[in-house]
């Protein structure tokens, strides 16, 4: 039987005979991980093996922007970012997930709620603020970005490293948000409520 019945998003859905071998355990373990220890798979991971080698792709980039041993931002601090990239960008799909992510990463449902709505209305450290109005201002306003938008996170105390970081965190979730949004993703209903 395919791993792949569900009509979770515009494209056709996957077909496994398509996905090499390797790949295919590859994910299998991801999904593993995330019934074990969530109670659901994240519907990405059954609606992108249709492009298994760009999947993979994908999957290995978005590992080095998350990769605490290796980074330079904390995981909550690029998870706040993404919530302000998707809220800006109004997609539901990284909304539901990256609430959910940020929820686990903090145990404070309550702020994350508040991040998801309006950043601004969010209890913030003078650092997080500057990264959630870079964050911002990079997404609505890319034809204005200038070296003050580096200027800004340098005076709030980041460094060089942390600054191309952040700069790749906030593309990574532009990138995301418009494609996530133009296939039609369907949010997991686990999302919602998980973590809380």
């Amino acid at each position: 039987m395919s791993k792949y019945t569900e009509q979770l998003s515009y494209l056709q859905k996957p077909d496994e005979k398509d996905v090499p071998v390797e790949l295919q355990a590859e994910f299998d373990q991801h999904v593993d991980f995330q019934q074990e220890n969530w109670g659901f798979i994240n519907n990405l991971f059954k609606i992108l093996p249709l492009n298994p080698l760009q999947y993979k792709g994908f999957l290995d980039f978005k590992n080095t922007l998350f990769d605490e041993k290796t980074c330079y931002l904390s995981n909550i601090d690029k998870e706040m970012m993404g919530l302000v990239v998707s809220s800006t960008n109004s997609c539901t799909y990284c909304l539901t997930t990256h609430s959910d992510a940020l929820r686990g990463l903090t145990e404070d449902s309550a702020w994350v709620d508040q991040l998801t709505y309006n950043y601004r209305s969010a209890t913030l450290t003078n650092k997080q603020r500057a990264l959630c109005d870079y964050a911002y201002f990079v997404t609505t306003h890319p034809q204005e970005t200038t070296q003050n938008q580096v200027d800004m996170l340098r005076l709030a105390g980041f460094n060089d490293h942390e600054i191309l970081e952040a700069s790749f965190i906030a593309g990574f979730f532009n990138f995301t948000n418009r494609w996530v949004s133009t296939i039609g993703a369907v949010p997991n209903p686990g999302h919602y409520s998980h973590n809380r």
